[in-house]
């Protein structure tokens, strides 16, 4: 297929928008918080991709489920749950720790709680009775005036006080369910099986109502969450089996595609697609990064690639494009902007015509933040 030189830089520009947009919003974070006279960058080696192989797409590890627990009811905390740590000794639950469904895992103070379900309890009572005595003055006057022994506005007013009493009596029954669900949202439960990712009380904190205080996550399956562009969205369908693979961990993980998302993100320009995989024994965490092929997309021939993440506007021409490349070894290094010619984007490498040879080093991270001929901090 013949395509323009105008037409190929704008696919180009597509590809990589998405990068730029998200190297840029990094970099404003780092400008803020890192002194301006080292700055700290990472780098990826320039390689050639072998030819044959699968695009391969990045996709991050997420629970199945994750929630973020909160009371209902305020107050101070009593109570953590115990559990028995390394050393033997119990101590307090915390990150990294199983809690099965409707375990206790914090309680506040309930004593106002509790008053409160006794008055409610007792007004109960009352009402009850004065309920009783209306319904009996009723009955009396009702049987009364049916036998013309009582008048019209007799029979009117022991209705309207039965009424009443009925009214305060449903009223008592709701404040006392009140009460009672008041002194149960006092204690926090875990709402399904899960891990402990995160604590935020101690005994003697002040919580409020959606006061956080577990983050707690399902990780009996996890889902391998990627971007994929719309050129290979024919690619993938509800149910299509997936191995994926991690640095951290020998051997494959199958799973299924369990959710395409319907529209692309309006920055990256791409599809969201989530990967299901059952994890029993919990090998998979939470944040590990995972690889994927899609099969059926074979690179034509061997190239010389960088991640998209690399690829910054050039600073001398802005309809060209650069990378950051770094000149000699050690800490600190010196980086210098190189023009390159840019070719087909694979998953996440885009393949370099020129400007830059295989084995040298290329910024991923941080580029936005330098210029060339600085010094920097290569981070490992």
């Amino acid at each position: 297929m013949i395509t323009t030189e105008k037409g190929r830089f704008s696919q180009i520009t597509a590809v990589v928008f998405a990068a730029l947009c998200a190297i840029s919003q990094t970099g404003c974070t780092h400008a803020e918080s890192e002194p301006p006279a080292l700055t700290p960058v990472r780098t990826a080696e320039v390689q050639t991709i072998s030819t044959g192989s699968d695009t391969r797409y990045s996709a991050n590890i997420v629970p199945n489920a994750q929630v973020d627990l909160a009371f209902k009811s305020g107050g101070y905390v009593v109570s953590i749950r115990q559990v028995r740590g390394a050393d033997g000794r119990m101590r307090n639950m915390d990150t990294g720790d199983w809690v099965s469904r409707g375990t206790v895992l914090a309680l506040v103070r309930q004593q106002d709680y509790t008053d409160r379900r006794e008055q409610a309890r007792a007004q109960l009572a009352r009402a009850q009775a004065d309920h009783e005595h209306a319904k009996l003055t009723y009955d009396r006057i009702s049987n009364l005036y049916s036998a013309q022994s009582a008048t019209k506005p007799e029979f009117d007013q022991a209705k309207a006080q039965y009424d009443s009493a009925v009214a305060a009596l449903n009223n008592a029954k709701a404040f006392l369910a009140e009460s009672q669900t008041a002194v149960d949202d006092s204690s926090l439960r875990a709402p399904f099986d899960g891990w402990v990712i995160r604590r935020t009380v101690d005994i003697g904190s002040l919580v409020g109502p959606t006061s956080p205080a577990f983050t707690i996550a399902d990780t009996r399956s996890v889902r391998a969450v990627f971007g994929v562009p719309d050129n290979a969205m024919g690619r993938i369908k509800l149910g299509q089996p997936l191995a994926i693979t991690t640095d951290a961990l020998a051997g494959e993980f199958s799973g299924r595609v369990s959710a395409i998302s319907p529209a692309a993100d309006p920055k990256s320009r791409v599809y969201s697609v989530e990967v299901t995989i059952p994890n029993p024994h919990n090998q998979l965490k939470s944040g590990m990064i995972a690889s994927l092929a899609l099969g059926g997309e074979i690179l034509p021939t061997n190239v010389l690639a960088v991640p998209l993440s690399a690829v910054i506007r050039d600073p001398q021409n802005s309809q060209a494009f650069a990378v950051l490349v770094t000149d000699g070894t050690g800490d600190p290094v010196i980086v210098r902007s190189r023009t390159v010619d840019l070719g087909d984007a694979y998953g996440n490498m885009i393949q370099v015509l020129g400007g830059i040879k295989a084995g040298e080093r290329v910024v991923t991270a941080g580029s936005t933040l330098v210029k060339s001929g600085e010094k920097v901090r290569v981070m490992q």
